[in-house]
């Protein structure tokens, strides 16, 4: 069976399906998974890029699955084969994983921007900026993320929220905070509303104690190299901007025969089944998301969907015994927002919504989750499910 996609999903789907008893074979665009998540402190230099970028030959190996580094090109699931740039056509597929991602909703300038969420490379080019803006001694910063009406559950605003206040905590361990101007901006009125209202009460008095601006409400028309225009026509200046624009369906998926949604992501039952395609999967960023109006899609709930696959898929066509597994009863947000000098946890479900600060211990805790998410993936310590 072939898996789509080198990122979150895709490793976790090719370990859960070889779990299984499945010959696993993984096609990614680049020879490492980026652990987005940690990626965060790349740009204030608490980490490196190579802490962040675990290679997949590590993962393979552990797992004795087959690793081809290559790029998805076209698939055609009414023939059940699929184009790849270097290896040519690969034909009668039994079993497909797709776990490619998603493109970014395009916006006018966005050359102008850099996303911590991007191309890797982006969080080095980030960083060089950060360091010169320092060098100078003082600057405008603008950091924020777009939504998607279409599809909200595509939109990212975490780790620009981290970014943000690790970036701040780094300029008062220097003692020049004070001569950075510092604003979150963001289209929507209440950005990070799917964490729940008693969240955004905590993240708002956050602000307040750093002294950070906020400018919320208006759509974004256009990025400059200086700044950023809204619909009203008013401008925000920066001499650095991070954005996190929204997701929307990957290229390679919209010119495609598989069902989608309306903003490009494919659609699925409960059971990480594509619509009408008997052994086709797709999981984390790539498919579309049913549940209540704040889900989100983040890291475990991806890993969770290639846990469903994997479980379904061998019960039907392995014929092994159990039943069939649905993502959608384990939607959740979960998160440990980092802030540098410690941490928030956010949960939110049906039932429950709430925000614990954590000063100090919290960003030693999300560090540790670093180390223990490369530790699961080459096999050194056993995952706990849903972590």
């Amino acid at each position: 069976m072939l898996v789509l996609g080198g990122g979150i999903a895709g490793v976790a789907a090719a370990i859960a399906f070889r779990k299984k008893g499945f010959e696993v074979e993984l096609v990614s665009e680049r020879d490492y998974i980026f652990i987005y998540p940690i990626a965060i402190w790349i740009p204030v230099g608490t980490t490196h890029f190579n802490d962040v970028a675990l290679p997949l030959k590590k993962i393979a190996r552990r797992y004795r699955f087959k690793l081809t580094i290559d790029r998805v090109k076209a698939l055609d699931p009414t023939t059940g084969s699929i184009m790849l740039e270097k290896e040519g056509i690969r034909r009668n597929l039994g079993l497909v994983v797709v776990a490619l991602g998603a493109d970014k909703v395009k916006h006018e300038g966005i050359e102008n921007t850099l996303s911590i969420c991007g191309a890797p490379d982006q969080s080095l080019q980030l960083k060089e900026k950060i360091d010169t803006l320092i060098q100078q001694g003082h600057g405008r910063i603008t950091f924020g993320f777009g939504g998607n009406p279409k599809d909200p559950s595509g939109v990212r605003g975490g780790p620009a929220f981290e970014l943000f206040f690790n970036l701040h905590h780094r300029l008062k361990k220097l003692g020049i905070r004070e001569r950075f101007e510092m604003t979150f901006f963001a289209p929507m009125s209440a950005p990070g509303a799917k964490m729940g209202e008693k969240t955004l009460k905590k993240l708002d008095t956050m602000f307040k104690a750093r002294n950070l601006r906020q400018h919320y409400g208006k759509k974004i028309t256009r990025f400059e190299m200086d700044g950023i225009i809204f619909e009203d026509n008013s401008r925000l200046p920066g001499d650095i901007i991070m954005f996190i624009p929204a997701s929307t369906g990957h290229s390679v998926i919209t010119q495609s025969s598989l069902p989608l949604n309306e903003s490009g992501f494919i659609q699925i039952d409960n059971y990480c089944r594509v619509d009408g395609l008997k052994g086709w999967y797709a999981i984390g960023d790539a498919a579309a998301l049913k549940g209540p109006d704040w889900k989100a899609k983040q890291g475990h709930i991806a890993e969770l969907m290639a846990d469903c696959a994997a479980n379904n898929a061998a019960i039907e066509h392995l014929h092994l015994p159990g039943n069939l597994m649905g993502y959608q009863e384990h939607l959740n947000i979960l998160c440990v927002m980092d802030t540098g000098d410690g941490a928030g946890f956010i949960f939110r479900n049906d039932t429950k919504q709430m925000m614990i600060p954590m000063p100090v211990f919290g960003h030693w805790l999300k560090k540790g989750w670093g180390l223990y998410y490369k530790l699961t993936k080459t096999g050194r310590i056993p995952r706990i499910p849903g972590i």
